[in-house]
């Protein structure tokens, strides 16, 4: 869960102080307050907040005072001024010095309201960009998407190129192959990399929904638009946005989205007048674009724009040297998250996980070592610690001196009657799930049966 923000008020006026207190308390923030500049400099220097609130005429110690020592100490904190004799020389050197915003007394307290979450949210988008950078570093400078694949590494070449350009970008593959880890990598390699980073999966929401999502609303523009709501493109401003499952869009939609992307502004809904943002656009897709482009089933105009670059990312079953890789940094993110003394992996999952085909991608590969760890009583992932079904198929490279290793005869039969199992006893759906017809299942189990009557 995360923790509440935390904030600095500080003001010499007992009612102005008094106030802000509660409302921000009501707000949900955790608040810690000073009734002059001098009881606040201990404050700043022995703890720690995320922004700080004060008044800018104090005796002895002023706000501009208290500003100077937030920005020394606390850089990350952001400092909103509030004063009963504003005037456009204060205003500009308090911004001049580092203040986010400047309030004039007598202030409406919606409008503090708004300042500070305004505040707080450019805190949190830099917290998140930096925690992006931290998380998606290593392997390739600035990227930690981790790969030692040759395809891959080209891929993450062409991030590097592209990314500082304002082009669009599309990207293709299965789902869980790491679509979005790319989309931010663009994003933090990009002259953008300060700015907003905005994520929409375009299948979550009806296309009402993500009308509303996208674009936003004016104030009664509907029953039940009670204020007026910023969409999530406006959010980007200055940033990315980043359209995830793209085909997923409807015809009325993708026209909007292309008017959007080319003039580079926002209707929202029940408004006569666009705003302008500017933003970046990264599309993905799991699906084939091309073709239903080239079908109609896609608006041919709107593939274009997007796809003036696209990243291919290749399916885990085509880049298993990179297996070992994303195993090994998948169990040290568990063991770390859940605290657990998990430190390696057995040769005899190793070779599991290396013969696994990966329907799910590195999304299932991901799982499977979280399951692992959380299972896993000692410091190794044994085969005991995976799902059932893997370990039914576990490889056979490991018997144990002088026992006899099973026929590949009796493995395929294994697994035969393993589907068999799964499907209920269906011979129809078995055959199709092992991509051969009922006749073929139907003498392999014959000869199955007749083997094991001799024997």
């Amino acid at each position: 869960m995360n923790k509440p923000w935390k904030l600095l008020i500080v003001d010499d006026e007992e009612i102005a102080l008094s106030n802000l207190e509660r409302v921000m308390k009501k707000e949900g923030y955790q608040v810690v307050t000073a009734n002059s500049g001098s009881a606040a400099l201990p404050l700043i220097r022995d703890m720690s907040f995320d922004l700080l609130l004060t008044d800018l005429r104090m005796e002895k110690v002023n706000g501009m005072q208290l500003l100077g020592e937030c920005r020394r100490i606390h850089p990350d904190a952001e400092v909103i001024m509030i004063t009963s004799f504003a005037t456009a020389e204060s205003a500009v050197e308090a911004m001049k010095q580092g203040a986010f915003y400047y309030i004039a007394k007598p202030f409406r307290l919606n409008e503090v309201r708004k300042v500070v979450g305004e505040a707080l949210e450019k805190i949190r988008l830099r917290r998140e960009n930096r925690l992006l950078r931290e998380q998606i570093e290593t392997y390739q400078g600035k990227t930690r998407i981790i790969t030692q694949n040759a395809v891959m590494q080209k891929q993450l070449d062409l991030v590097k190129q592209v990314a500082p350009t304002d082009c669009g970008i599309l990207i293709t593959g299965e789902s869980g192959t790491g679509k979005e880890l790319f989309a931010r990598a663009v994003h933090l390699n990009s002259d953008r990399h300060d700015g907003p980073y905005v994520s929409v999966n375009c299948g979550a929401f009806s296309e009402e929904l993500l009308a509303n999502e996208l674009f936003g609303h004016e104030k009664e523009a509907f029953t039940g638009a009670q204020s007026q709501k910023k969409g999530l493109i406006e959010a980007a401003g200055g940033g990315t946005l980043f359209l995830d499952e793209i085909t997923e869009t409807s015809p009325a939609m993708q026209v909007k989205l292309l008017r959007a992307i080319q003039e580079k502004e926002v209707l929202r809904i029940g408004a006569t007048s666009p705003v302008k943002v500017d933003f970046r656009v990264i599309a993905a897709t799991n699906r084939d674009i091309a073709e239903l482009a080239k079908r109609g089933a896609f608006r041919q105009d709107l593939y274009f724009r997007l796809n003036v670059v696209t990243l291919r990312i290749p399916p885990l079953a085509q880049r298993k040297d990179d297996i070992p890789l994303l195993a090994d940094h998948f169990l040290r993110l568990f063991a770390a998250q859940m605290n657990k003394p998990v430190t390696g992996i057995s040769p005899e999952v190793r070779e599991l996980l290396a013969a696994h085909d990966y329907p799910g991608n590195v999304r299932e590969l991901k799982n499977l070592i979280e399951r692992g760890v959380a299972v896993c009583n000692g410091a190794t992932i044994e085969t005991a610690h995976l799902p059932e079904e893997l370990q039914e198929l576990a490889p056979l490279g490991f018997a144990k001196e002088n026992e006899r290793l099973p026929t590949l005869e009796e493995q395929e039969m294994k697994y035969i009657r393993w589907v068999l199992q799964k499907v209920g006893g269906n011979h129809t759906a078995a055959a199709q799930q092992l991509g051969i017809d009922r006749s073929s299942l139907w003498r392999k189990l014959k000869k199955c049966r007749d083997t094991e009557g001799k024997g």
